[in-house]
Protein backbone atom coordinates (compact mmCIF):
# COMPACT_ATOMS: atom_id res chain seq x y z
CA UNK A 1 0.00 0.00 0.00
CA UNK A 2 1.72 3.42 -1.26
CA UNK A 3 0.95 6.49 1.37
CA UNK A 4 0.62 9.89 0.60
CA UNK A 5 3.19 11.20 2.72
CA UNK A 6 2.55 15.04 1.57
CA UNK A 7 -1.56 14.52 2.47
CA UNK A 8 -0.72 12.78 5.97
CA UNK A 9 1.82 15.62 6.70
CA UNK A 10 -0.70 18.10 6.11
CA UNK A 11 -3.51 16.58 7.80
CA UNK A 12 -1.43 15.83 11.10
CA UNK A 13 -0.20 19.37 11.09
CA UNK A 14 -3.65 20.34 10.83
CA UNK A 15 -4.87 19.00 13.96
CA UNK A 16 -1.38 20.43 15.89
CA UNK A 17 0.63 16.90 16.09
CA UNK A 18 4.28 17.97 14.71
CA UNK A 19 6.22 14.54 15.99
CA UNK A 20 4.96 11.49 15.15
CA UNK A 21 6.68 8.60 17.51
CA UNK A 22 6.82 5.00 14.98
CA UNK A 23 6.45 2.63 17.32
CA UNK A 24 6.74 -1.43 16.94
CA UNK A 25 6.97 -4.49 19.34
CA UNK A 26 10.41 -6.01 19.34
CA UNK A 27 10.40 -10.16 20.28
CA UNK A 28 10.83 -9.39 24.13
CA UNK A 29 8.48 -6.74 23.86
CA UNK A 30 10.10 -3.79 23.93
CA UNK A 31 8.49 -1.20 22.80
CA UNK A 32 11.06 0.10 20.24
CA UNK A 33 10.35 3.56 18.28
CA UNK A 34 11.75 6.58 16.32
CA UNK A 35 10.50 10.43 16.31
CA UNK A 36 9.95 11.71 12.99
CA UNK A 37 9.49 15.57 12.35
CA UNK A 38 5.75 15.72 11.03
CA UNK A 39 7.51 18.89 8.68
CA UNK A 40 9.75 16.62 7.67
CA UNK A 41 7.25 13.59 6.91
CA UNK A 42 7.75 13.18 3.25
CA UNK A 43 11.46 12.80 3.43
CA UNK A 44 12.03 11.12 7.04
CA UNK A 45 8.85 7.97 6.25
CA UNK A 46 10.10 7.86 2.12
CA UNK A 47 11.11 4.58 2.02
CA UNK A 48 11.13 3.94 5.79
CA UNK A 49 12.40 4.68 8.31
CA UNK A 50 15.54 1.94 8.48
CA UNK A 51 16.20 0.16 11.75
CA UNK A 52 18.84 -2.24 12.42
CA UNK A 53 17.76 -6.46 12.30
CA UNK A 54 19.82 -6.13 15.20
CA UNK A 55 16.86 -4.94 17.35
CA UNK A 56 15.80 -8.86 17.07
CA UNK A 57 18.66 -9.77 19.13
CA UNK A 58 19.49 -7.01 21.84
CA UNK A 59 18.79 -8.15 24.85
CA UNK A 60 17.65 -6.50 28.39
CA UNK A 61 21.46 -5.62 29.21
CA UNK A 62 22.26 -4.56 25.47
CA UNK A 63 24.45 -7.77 24.41
CA UNK A 64 23.55 -8.16 20.52
CA UNK A 65 22.78 -12.15 20.25
CA UNK A 66 22.65 -14.40 17.08
CA UNK A 67 20.14 -15.77 15.20
CA UNK A 68 18.97 -16.67 12.04
CA UNK A 69 22.76 -15.05 11.07
CA UNK A 70 21.37 -11.78 11.81
CA UNK A 71 25.05 -11.08 13.09
CA UNK A 72 27.08 -13.16 11.08
CA UNK A 73 25.23 -11.57 7.83
CA UNK A 74 26.64 -7.86 9.01
CA UNK A 75 23.51 -6.63 10.69
CA UNK A 76 21.20 -5.91 7.63
CA UNK A 77 18.68 -3.13 7.89
CA UNK A 78 14.90 -3.48 8.16
CA UNK A 79 12.27 -1.69 6.84
CA UNK A 80 9.53 0.07 8.70
CA UNK A 81 6.32 1.06 7.41
CA UNK A 82 3.78 3.03 9.45
CA UNK A 83 -0.03 1.93 9.74
CA UNK A 84 -1.49 5.52 9.08
CA UNK A 85 -4.91 3.94 10.65
CA UNK A 86 -3.33 3.07 13.83
CA UNK A 87 -2.31 7.17 14.49
CA UNK A 88 -3.03 7.74 17.70
CA UNK A 89 -2.55 11.56 19.23
CA UNK A 90 -1.30 11.44 22.99
CA UNK A 91 -2.77 13.41 25.06
CA UNK A 92 -0.22 14.07 27.93
CA UNK A 93 2.28 15.13 25.02
CA UNK A 94 0.46 17.82 23.32
CA UNK A 95 2.11 17.86 19.14
CA UNK A 96 2.97 14.31 19.66
CA UNK A 97 1.17 11.15 17.98
CA UNK A 98 1.57 7.15 18.04
CA UNK A 99 1.68 5.94 14.94
CA UNK A 100 2.29 1.67 14.65
CA UNK A 101 4.35 0.60 12.09
CA UNK A 102 5.21 -3.04 10.11
CA UNK A 103 8.62 -4.61 9.61
CA UNK A 104 9.68 -5.29 6.24
CA UNK A 105 13.07 -7.13 4.65
CA UNK A 106 14.83 -4.18 2.14
CA UNK A 107 14.06 -6.61 -0.31
CA UNK A 108 10.27 -5.85 0.24
CA UNK A 109 9.31 -9.18 1.79
CA UNK A 110 8.09 -9.28 5.10
CA UNK A 111 9.92 -9.17 8.29
CA UNK A 112 8.91 -12.46 10.02
CA UNK A 113 10.95 -11.77 13.16
CA UNK A 114 8.36 -8.57 13.43
CA UNK A 115 5.92 -10.00 16.21
CA UNK A 116 2.83 -7.84 14.76
CA UNK A 117 3.54 -9.71 11.06
CA UNK A 118 3.74 -13.38 12.87
CA UNK A 119 0.10 -12.90 14.06
CA UNK A 120 -1.77 -11.29 10.96
CA UNK A 121 -0.04 -14.67 9.33
CA UNK A 122 -2.24 -16.44 11.73
CA UNK A 123 -5.04 -14.25 11.73
CA UNK A 124 -4.91 -14.89 7.51
CA UNK A 125 -5.52 -18.25 8.31
CA UNK A 126 -8.46 -18.12 10.30
CA UNK A 127 -9.54 -16.16 7.50
CA UNK A 128 -9.02 -19.09 5.25
CA UNK A 129 -11.19 -21.23 6.95
CA UNK A 130 -14.23 -18.74 6.81
CA UNK A 131 -13.59 -17.44 10.37
CA UNK A 132 -12.87 -14.14 11.90
CA UNK A 133 -11.05 -14.07 15.65
CA UNK A 134 -12.25 -11.66 18.05
CA UNK A 135 -10.28 -11.07 21.44
CA UNK A 136 -10.68 -8.54 24.41
CA UNK A 137 -7.90 -8.24 26.80
CA UNK A 138 -7.69 -7.57 30.48
CA UNK A 139 -4.26 -6.97 32.12
CA UNK A 140 -3.43 -5.93 35.60
CA UNK A 141 -0.64 -3.93 36.76
CA UNK A 142 1.15 -2.32 39.59
CA UNK A 143 2.09 1.44 40.36
CA UNK A 144 4.98 2.22 42.19
CA UNK A 145 7.43 5.00 43.51
CA UNK A 146 11.07 4.81 43.20
CA UNK A 147 13.18 4.41 46.34
CA UNK A 148 16.32 6.46 47.18
CA UNK A 149 18.35 3.08 46.81
CA UNK A 150 17.39 2.97 43.48
CA UNK A 151 14.33 0.81 43.84
CA UNK A 152 10.82 0.41 44.34
CA UNK A 153 7.65 0.54 46.42
CA UNK A 154 3.90 0.24 46.22
CA UNK A 155 2.15 3.36 46.15
CA UNK A 156 0.30 2.88 48.83
CA UNK A 157 -0.15 -0.25 51.10
CA UNK A 158 -3.99 -0.46 52.05
CA UNK A 159 -5.59 -4.13 51.88
CA UNK A 160 -8.55 -5.37 51.05
CA UNK A 161 -10.00 -3.23 48.29
CA UNK A 162 -10.56 -5.12 45.26
CA UNK A 163 -13.24 -3.57 43.14
CA UNK A 164 -12.84 0.02 44.96
CA UNK A 165 -12.24 3.14 43.34
CA UNK A 166 -11.46 6.95 44.85
CA UNK A 167 -9.00 8.77 47.47
CA UNK A 168 -8.56 5.23 49.30
CA UNK A 169 -7.25 3.08 46.57
CA UNK A 170 -5.88 5.91 44.62
CA UNK A 171 -4.73 8.34 47.03
CA UNK A 172 -2.31 10.70 44.43
CA UNK A 173 -4.99 10.53 42.25
CA UNK A 174 -2.25 8.42 39.08
CA UNK A 175 -5.22 6.13 38.69
CA UNK A 176 -7.71 8.70 37.73
CA UNK A 177 -5.51 10.97 35.64
CA UNK A 178 -4.65 7.47 33.71
CA UNK A 179 -8.32 6.92 32.66
CA UNK A 180 -8.64 10.58 31.78
CA UNK A 181 -5.84 10.12 29.16
CA UNK A 182 -6.50 6.71 28.11
CA UNK A 183 -9.96 7.84 27.32
CA UNK A 184 -8.63 10.50 24.87
CA UNK A 185 -6.45 8.12 22.96
CA UNK A 186 -9.64 6.90 22.19
CA UNK A 187 -8.15 3.03 22.22
CA UNK A 188 -11.00 1.32 23.76
CA UNK A 189 -10.84 1.99 27.64
CA UNK A 190 -14.48 1.80 29.20
CA UNK A 191 -13.96 0.68 32.92
CA UNK A 192 -10.77 0.19 35.51
CA UNK A 193 -10.48 -0.23 38.97
CA UNK A 194 -8.15 -1.24 41.89
CA UNK A 195 -7.25 -5.20 42.15
CA UNK A 196 -6.48 -7.43 44.63
CA UNK A 197 -3.50 -6.28 45.97
CA UNK A 198 -2.70 -2.71 47.12
CA UNK A 199 -1.52 -0.33 44.21
CA UNK A 200 -2.53 -2.72 41.68
CA UNK A 201 -5.10 -1.85 39.03
CA UNK A 202 -6.98 -3.20 36.28
CA UNK A 203 -8.32 -1.33 33.03
CA UNK A 204 -10.79 -2.81 31.06
CA UNK A 205 -10.20 -2.87 26.87
CA UNK A 206 -13.38 -3.36 24.61
CA UNK A 207 -13.20 -6.55 22.54
CA UNK A 208 -12.33 -6.05 18.44
CA UNK A 209 -10.93 -8.15 16.01
CA UNK A 210 -7.52 -9.22 16.47
CA UNK A 211 -4.86 -7.14 14.88
CA UNK A 212 -7.01 -4.44 16.31
CA UNK A 213 -7.06 -5.87 19.93
CA UNK A 214 -3.16 -6.63 19.82
CA UNK A 215 -2.54 -2.74 18.70
CA UNK A 216 -4.30 -1.14 20.89
CA UNK A 217 -3.51 -2.86 23.58
CA UNK A 218 0.22 -2.43 22.56
CA UNK A 219 -0.65 1.55 23.17
CA UNK A 220 -2.20 0.78 26.07
CA UNK A 221 0.97 -0.45 27.87
CA UNK A 222 3.37 2.20 26.39
CA UNK A 223 0.77 4.93 27.31
CA UNK A 224 0.63 3.47 30.79
CA UNK A 225 4.43 3.45 31.51
CA UNK A 226 4.75 6.40 29.53
CA UNK A 227 1.98 8.67 31.81
CA UNK A 228 3.31 7.41 35.09
CA UNK A 229 6.62 8.25 34.47
CA UNK A 230 5.55 11.85 33.68
CA UNK A 231 3.99 11.92 37.02
CA UNK A 232 7.07 10.54 38.75
CA UNK A 233 6.03 7.48 39.03
CA UNK A 234 6.92 3.83 38.11
CA UNK A 235 3.81 1.40 36.25
CA UNK A 236 4.64 -2.67 35.43
CA UNK A 237 2.76 -5.10 33.97
CA UNK A 238 5.38 -7.69 35.37
CA UNK A 239 3.45 -10.90 36.51
CA UNK A 240 5.40 -11.33 40.04
CA UNK A 241 6.87 -7.92 40.64
CA UNK A 242 6.58 -8.46 44.84
CA UNK A 243 6.70 -11.28 46.70
CA UNK A 244 4.70 -10.41 49.42
CA UNK A 245 1.72 -9.55 47.09
CA UNK A 246 -0.26 -11.18 44.10
CA UNK A 247 0.71 -11.32 40.49
CA UNK A 248 -0.62 -9.49 37.69
CA UNK A 249 -2.12 -11.30 34.47
CA UNK A 250 -3.35 -10.60 31.10
CA UNK A 251 -6.00 -12.48 30.37
CA UNK A 252 -7.43 -12.79 27.02
CA UNK A 253 -11.24 -13.19 25.86
CA UNK A 254 -11.77 -14.67 22.61
CA UNK A 255 -14.20 -15.54 20.04
CA UNK A 256 -14.34 -16.18 16.50
CA UNK A 257 -16.98 -14.96 13.95
CA UNK A 258 -17.73 -16.36 10.36
CA UNK A 259 -16.86 -13.50 7.66
CA UNK A 260 -20.32 -11.71 8.15
CA UNK A 261 -19.65 -11.18 11.83
CA UNK A 262 -21.76 -13.69 13.22
CA UNK A 263 -20.79 -15.27 16.48
CA UNK A 264 -19.69 -19.29 15.58
CA UNK A 265 -19.36 -19.75 19.47
CA UNK A 266 -22.66 -21.31 20.64
CA UNK A 267 -25.14 -23.70 18.81
CA UNK A 268 -28.50 -21.41 19.11
CA UNK A 269 -29.84 -23.86 22.01
CA UNK A 270 -27.48 -22.44 24.67
CA UNK A 271 -24.79 -24.90 24.09
CA UNK A 272 -21.22 -24.55 23.14
CA UNK A 273 -20.76 -25.06 19.32
CA UNK A 274 -19.01 -27.58 17.67
CA UNK A 275 -16.19 -25.16 16.80
CA UNK A 276 -16.21 -23.40 20.21
CA UNK A 277 -15.10 -26.96 21.48
CA UNK A 278 -12.44 -27.76 19.56
CA UNK A 279 -10.77 -24.12 20.00
CA UNK A 280 -11.37 -25.06 23.57
CA UNK A 281 -9.20 -28.75 22.61
CA UNK A 282 -6.74 -26.92 20.79
CA UNK A 283 -5.66 -24.34 23.38
CA UNK A 284 -5.35 -27.72 26.11
CA UNK A 285 -3.59 -30.08 23.90
CA UNK A 286 -1.19 -27.09 23.62
CA UNK A 287 -0.86 -25.71 26.69
CA UNK A 288 2.35 -26.54 27.86
CA UNK A 289 3.56 -24.93 24.89
CA UNK A 290 1.63 -22.02 24.36
CA UNK A 291 2.80 -21.04 28.54
CA UNK A 292 6.35 -19.91 26.87
CA UNK A 293 4.40 -17.00 25.06
CA UNK A 294 1.59 -16.30 27.67
CA UNK A 295 4.63 -16.16 30.72
CA UNK A 296 7.54 -15.34 28.99
CA UNK A 297 9.95 -14.25 31.89
CA UNK A 298 11.37 -16.68 34.73
CA UNK A 299 9.24 -14.30 36.74
CA UNK A 300 6.43 -15.21 35.55
CA UNK A 301 6.61 -18.89 36.75
CA UNK A 302 6.30 -17.50 40.17
CA UNK A 303 2.92 -16.01 39.80
CA UNK A 304 1.55 -19.08 38.50
CA UNK A 305 0.97 -22.76 40.86
CA UNK A 306 -1.97 -24.40 42.99
CA UNK A 307 -4.23 -21.63 44.66
CA UNK A 308 -2.55 -18.64 43.60
CA UNK A 309 -5.99 -18.02 41.83
CA UNK A 310 -3.85 -18.49 38.20
CA UNK A 311 -3.94 -21.31 36.42
CA UNK A 312 -2.31 -24.49 37.20
CA UNK A 313 -3.37 -27.25 35.03
CA UNK A 314 -4.54 -27.78 31.65
CA UNK A 315 -8.04 -27.75 31.39
CA UNK A 316 -11.20 -25.82 31.27
CA UNK A 317 -14.63 -25.09 32.99
CA UNK A 318 -17.82 -23.03 32.95
CA UNK A 319 -17.25 -19.92 34.57
CA UNK A 320 -14.34 -21.52 36.62
CA UNK A 321 -11.49 -19.19 37.46
CA UNK A 322 -9.61 -22.28 38.97
CA UNK A 323 -9.21 -22.91 35.56
CA UNK A 324 -6.88 -21.83 32.64
CA UNK A 325 -9.83 -21.44 30.31
CA UNK A 326 -12.85 -20.47 31.44
CA UNK A 327 -16.28 -20.10 29.39
CA UNK A 328 -17.98 -16.79 31.01
CA UNK A 329 -21.69 -17.77 31.21
CA UNK A 330 -22.90 -15.34 28.53
CA UNK A 331 -24.10 -17.22 25.15
CA UNK A 332 -25.66 -15.67 21.57
CA UNK A 333 -23.10 -13.09 20.88
CA UNK A 334 -21.40 -13.12 24.08
CA UNK A 335 -19.97 -16.41 23.72
CA UNK A 336 -16.73 -16.86 24.28
CA UNK A 337 -13.92 -18.21 25.91
CA UNK A 338 -11.33 -16.93 28.71
CA UNK A 339 -7.15 -17.82 28.82
CA UNK A 340 -6.61 -17.55 32.13
CA UNK A 341 -3.20 -18.03 31.93
CA UNK A 342 -1.29 -14.98 30.57
CA UNK A 343 1.32 -12.93 32.76
CA UNK A 344 0.79 -9.16 32.45
CA UNK A 345 4.87 -8.67 30.81
CA UNK A 346 3.29 -11.16 28.10
CA UNK A 347 3.98 -9.62 24.34
CA UNK A 348 0.24 -8.92 23.27
CA UNK A 349 1.06 -9.93 19.54
CA UNK A 350 2.43 -13.34 20.94
CA UNK A 351 0.11 -13.71 23.50
CA UNK A 352 -2.71 -13.38 21.22
CA UNK A 353 -0.90 -15.08 18.18
CA UNK A 354 0.08 -18.07 20.29
CA UNK A 355 -3.32 -18.40 21.81
CA UNK A 356 -5.49 -18.33 18.52
CA UNK A 357 -2.58 -20.48 16.83
CA UNK A 358 -3.64 -23.42 19.72
CA UNK A 359 -6.98 -22.71 19.11
CA UNK A 360 -6.96 -23.25 15.44
CA UNK A 361 -4.70 -26.42 15.84
CA UNK A 362 -7.91 -27.58 17.72
CA UNK A 363 -10.03 -27.16 14.43
CA UNK A 364 -8.03 -27.81 12.11
CA UNK A 365 -7.13 -31.25 13.67
CA UNK A 366 -10.66 -31.43 14.87
CA UNK A 367 -9.17 -32.54 18.41
CA UNK A 368 -11.92 -33.59 21.07
CA UNK A 369 -12.44 -32.05 24.40
CA UNK A 370 -11.44 -33.02 27.32
CA UNK A 371 -14.52 -32.97 29.96
CA UNK A 372 -15.32 -29.72 31.88
CA UNK A 373 -13.78 -29.63 35.40
CA UNK A 374 -15.66 -28.60 38.30
CA UNK A 375 -14.75 -26.84 41.41
CA UNK A 376 -11.28 -25.92 42.89
CA UNK A 377 -9.16 -27.70 40.29
CA UNK A 378 -5.87 -27.68 41.63
CA UNK A 379 -6.07 -30.96 42.83
CA UNK A 380 -7.46 -32.46 40.06
CA UNK A 381 -5.23 -34.46 38.46
CA UNK A 382 -7.62 -35.69 35.61
CA UNK A 383 -5.60 -32.88 33.88
CA UNK A 384 -1.99 -32.36 33.53
CA UNK A 385 -0.28 -29.74 35.91
CA UNK A 386 1.17 -26.35 33.54
CA UNK A 387 4.80 -26.15 33.11
CA UNK A 388 6.48 -25.16 36.61
CA UNK A 389 9.63 -23.62 35.25
CA UNK A 390 10.12 -21.07 32.31
CA UNK A 391 13.46 -23.61 30.53
CA UNK A 392 9.67 -26.45 30.69
CA UNK A 393 7.76 -24.17 28.92
CA UNK A 394 10.35 -22.82 26.22
CA UNK A 395 11.39 -26.81 26.15
CA UNK A 396 8.02 -27.81 25.11
CA UNK A 397 7.41 -24.89 22.78
CA UNK A 398 10.19 -25.92 20.80
CA UNK A 399 8.88 -29.97 20.81
CA UNK A 400 5.49 -28.85 19.41
CA UNK A 401 5.33 -28.55 15.95
CA UNK A 402 1.43 -28.42 15.80
CA UNK A 403 1.08 -25.25 17.48
CA UNK A 404 4.51 -23.99 15.87
CA UNK A 405 3.38 -24.53 12.18
CA UNK A 406 1.73 -21.73 12.50
CA UNK A 407 4.03 -19.37 13.90
CA UNK A 408 7.32 -18.21 11.89
CA UNK A 409 9.81 -19.83 12.56
CA UNK A 410 12.26 -16.92 12.33
CA UNK A 411 10.48 -15.42 15.06
CA UNK A 412 10.23 -18.79 17.25
CA UNK A 413 14.50 -18.96 16.22
CA UNK A 414 15.25 -15.34 18.04
CA UNK A 415 12.46 -15.94 20.79
CA UNK A 416 14.10 -19.24 21.89
CA UNK A 417 17.55 -17.44 21.63
CA UNK A 418 16.50 -14.37 23.81
CA UNK A 419 14.92 -16.14 26.16
CA UNK A 420 17.35 -19.42 27.14
CA UNK A 421 19.72 -16.02 27.24
CA UNK A 422 17.96 -14.64 30.00
CA UNK A 423 17.51 -18.07 31.99
CA UNK A 424 21.12 -18.38 31.69
CA UNK A 425 21.71 -15.27 32.93
CA UNK A 426 19.10 -15.89 35.83
CA UNK A 427 20.58 -19.19 36.87
CA UNK A 428 24.31 -17.54 36.98
CA UNK A 429 22.95 -14.82 39.14
CA UNK A 430 20.92 -17.16 41.55
CA UNK A 431 21.75 -20.26 42.53
CA UNK A 432 19.61 -21.41 44.94
CA UNK A 433 16.11 -22.16 43.39
CA UNK A 434 13.78 -19.80 45.09
CA UNK A 435 9.92 -18.54 44.82
CA UNK A 436 10.67 -14.89 46.17
CA UNK A 437 11.23 -12.32 43.46
CA UNK A 438 15.02 -11.33 43.28
CA UNK A 439 16.95 -8.30 42.75
CA UNK A 440 17.95 -10.09 39.71
CA UNK A 441 14.36 -9.85 38.09
CA UNK A 442 13.86 -6.61 39.30
CA UNK A 443 16.93 -5.36 37.36
CA UNK A 444 16.03 -7.27 34.53
CA UNK A 445 12.29 -6.70 34.24
CA UNK A 446 11.23 -3.69 35.94
CA UNK A 447 11.96 -0.64 34.06
CA UNK A 448 11.10 -3.06 30.55
CA UNK A 449 7.47 -4.30 31.54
Amino acid sequence: MTIDLVALRESLKARGVDVLRLIYSDVIGVTRSKDLLVSQLDKGAHNGPAFCQGVWVTNTRGDVLEANNIASDGLQDLVSRLEPDTITDLPWEPGVAFAIADAYNPDGSVNLMSPRSVLKQVIAEYHAVGLKPVVGPELEFYLADHTEDGGYRRTHEKTGLVYTTGAMTDPNGDFLHLMRMLDQMQIGVFAGNAEFSPSQYEINLYHSEALDAADRTFKFKAAIKDVAARRGRHATFLGKPWSDEGGSGFHLHFSVTDLAGENQMHDGAGNLSKVALQMIAGVTANAHALTAFTNPTVNAFKRLGPDTLAPYRANWGYDNRSTMTRVPPERGAGTRLEVRVGDGAANPYLLIAGILAAALDGIKRDLPCPEASEGMTYEDESAPVLPLTFTEALDALEANKNLTHYIAPELINVFLVMKRDEIERYEAAVTVATRDVTQWEIDEYFEVY
